[in-house]
């Protein structure tokens, strides 16, 4: 890329809004989140900085204002793609921000897995991002296309293209050229390398699939910003074993809309959607219109995403109480010490 103008960066007026001007402080995009620094990208050049508090705070494609190597703050994001961390006691985990595009990459194989499919859509609609299916080795089944009416039904918002990701990753230019940022998630194996490889130009080591169960191995072990041969941003992530969906309700909902649509026309205010006579859902199910399944992963997906919320908020909660608790001593030994 030897545009290097803040457009080009994608910067937007969204951005722009937020940065008083003239300004001493320069803009700029995070590329990779390092333990003790941050990889950035100005309209000089790549270049590294310290933050004013833990790199964990910072997503890559983050904007932030710097004043020489030193972050000063972050500017608010149009998009945060997000999951709950793995372990009990995990809090919300960043995967990348200002994302114009969700890649959702699976494959005309065994791994293509509606209610997998489903979770990512949901995280998409949550970020803000416009969410696109990407499935691969289209080249290895007689009838792609029907992964592709499968993947397009799950939910209106979604666009799913067919491909083969060695010779026909220019099919995902469009979204990702004039600035625009694309990311690509999905299981290990399925090409995702592949697809970075082409659209970047960077070779990257990848690894073949098994057999047997049509999954891979991780290639990718870090998030990275990288630059397309269109013009525009790749954010490759390592394959998701696990995505616990948190603070995500709304995506949820907006993913499954033939079932929310349907609620409002229920005889009943609390309707459950089970054998409540007037059930509008049920009589969806009745008719054939809606598949049981599917209420089935959208209750499932409701529930967790609470219990995941709420597990969130109370570690916030602790880590609130431990931080005053630490301060007061902090308070009290200070005290102390100019008494003696």
């Amino acid at each position: 890329m030897t545009d290097m103008s803040l457009a080009a960066l994608g910067w937007t007026a969204s951005f722009s809004s937020q940065v008083d001007t003239p300004s001493s402080l320069s803009p700029a995009r995070v590329t990779e989140v390092k333990r003790d620094h941050l990889s950035l990208l100005t309209t000089q050049g790549p270049t590294t900085a310290i933050t004013p508090d833990e790199t964990g705070h910072y997503a890559v494609g983050d904007w932030v204002l710097v004043d020489g190597a030193k972050v000063t703050h972050r500017l608010e994001r149009t998009t945060e793609i997000a999951r709950r961390g793995a372990g009990p006691q995990a809090g919300r985990q960043l995967i990348a921000a200002n994302v114009d595009t969700l890649a959702i990459v699976s494959s005309c194989n065994a791994d293509f897995n509606v209610a997998r499919l489903e979770r990512y859509l949901a995280m998409a609609s949550s970020a803000g991002c416009l969410p696109l299916i990407v499935l691969t080795k289209a080249d290895t089944c007689d009838a792609p296309e029907d992964f592709a009416r499968q993947a397009e039904a799950l939910s209106p918002l979604v666009t799913a293209i067919t491909l083969n990701a060695k010779t026909e990753a220019s099919k995902l230019e469009p979204w990702c050229k004039n600035g625009q940022t694309l990311a690509l998630v999905g299981s290990s194996g399925v090409g995702k390398t592949t697809l970075q490889n082409a659209l970047t130009g960077v070779t990257d080591i990848t690894q073949d699939i098994r057999e047997d169960d049509a999954k891979g191995r991780h290639t990718t072990t870090a998030r990275a910003l990288r630059p397309t041969l269109a013009g525009g941003w790749l954010i490759d992530t390592p394959g998701m074993r696990e995505l616990a969906l948190s603070d995500a309700s709304e995506g949820i909902d907006a993913v499954f809309s033939d079932i929310t649509d349907l609620i409002p026309s229920c005889k009943f205010n609390d309707c459950a959607h089970q054998s409540e006579p007037g059930c509008a859902v049920q009589a969806a199910i009745a008719d054939g219109t809606l598949d049981p399944d599917r209420l089935e992963r959208w209750r499932k997906l409701l529930r967790e995403d609470e219990i995941n919320s709420q597990s969130i908020a109370q570690a916030h909660a602790r880590s609130r109480s431990l931080q005053k608790m630490y301060n007061e001593g902090k308070k009290r030994s200070k005290h102390k010490r100019k008494q003696s």
